[in-house]
């Protein structure tokens, strides 16, 4: 922004014939931008060119950014859903139940005093006794310190809050169907045509915020998935750069200003395609 300065002595004597010049008022301090917001919605199972089947989502890759060589870390999920939340998978090669230490991303946020919501579609009865669509394996702000955040929330009151005091950062689990992992790309793409035009059509969003879309694991054997990133006035864009779900925290944590956690320290935020 280009501000106009007077220039000249303000103690410049005036003659007595002359009408005094008016005191130019110094500028309004220009207003501080809202706080960045950051939206996170995670799919299942789908490589790159399989999640591109889906009409919307390409439709979103043509018209926002996305990463044509992004992977995830391991298999199965659960590893996966650890390491875009703490930066580790804890060494866990499966998708049973492990309480591990507090912390990872949600404790940091709130310690920061940044507020927070996971939306788990399909939780009805918490985070360890409800039944399908929802998987606990899915959810992984329940296994740090072994108990279940008040931010942890059933996806019934998403509409509800995306037309309220949208939290700073958001982060949605679709059920066992929609997130395509028992049911078809067609559904899971579905889900995102329903689900995606309610977040861009929040304030949150439009000043300024940020909605990652990811896959948890690839299904080929270089594990390959789409990586969408969609920002207001973006301009249409790909990046062939080595990225992953580590990459993923990484800009999650630096958008909100906390410290990167465990790989993602190292890892590359993503800046050409999220900018600077």
């Amino acid at each position: 922004m280009l501000i106009a300065v007077a220039c000249g002595s303000q103690h410049a004597s005036v003659e007595p014939a002359q009408t005094p010049i008016a005191a130019v008022e110094p500028p309004s301090p220009s207003p501080t931008p809202p706080p960045s917001h950051v939206f996170v919605i995670v799919m299942e199972n789908r490589s790159l060119s399989q999640a591109l089947a889906g009409r919307y989502t390409l439709a979103l890759a043509h018209h926002y950014a996305y990463a044509t060589n992004y992977h995830g870390v391991t298999h199965p999920s659960l590893p996966n859903y650890l390491a875009m939340t703490s930066g580790s998978t804890w060494g866990i090669t499966d998708d049973g139940w492990h309480p591990l230490p507090a912390g990872g991303l949600g404790r940091q946020l709130a310690s920061a005093g940044i507020t927070w919501r996971a939306y788990m579609e399909g939780m009805s009865n918490g985070c360890y006794r409800s039944g399908y669509p929802y998987a606990l394996k899915h959810n992984p702000f329940a296994y740090y310190g072994g108990a279940c955040p008040a931010n942890v929330v059933p996806f019934t009151g998403f509409a509800h809050d995306m037309a309220g005091d949208v939290p700073r950062f958001v982060w949605i689990t679709p059920g066992l169907c929609n997130d395509g992992h028992d049911c078809s790309t067609a559904v899971a793409d579905a889900y995102l045509a329903r689900t995606v035009p309610q977040i861009l059509a929040t304030t949150a969003w439009q000043q300024g915020g940020v909605l990652f879309i990811t896959w948890d694991e690839g299904e080929d054997s270089y594990n390959s998935v789409l990586t969408l990133v969609i920002q207001p006035g973006g301009q249409p864009s790909s990046s062939a750069v080595a990225y992953n779900h580590y990459s993923l925290l990484a800009a999650i944590e630096d958008r909100l200003g906390v410290p990167r956690l465990g790989h993602a320290a190292k890892a590359s935020p993503m800046p050409d395609l999220i900018g600077p």
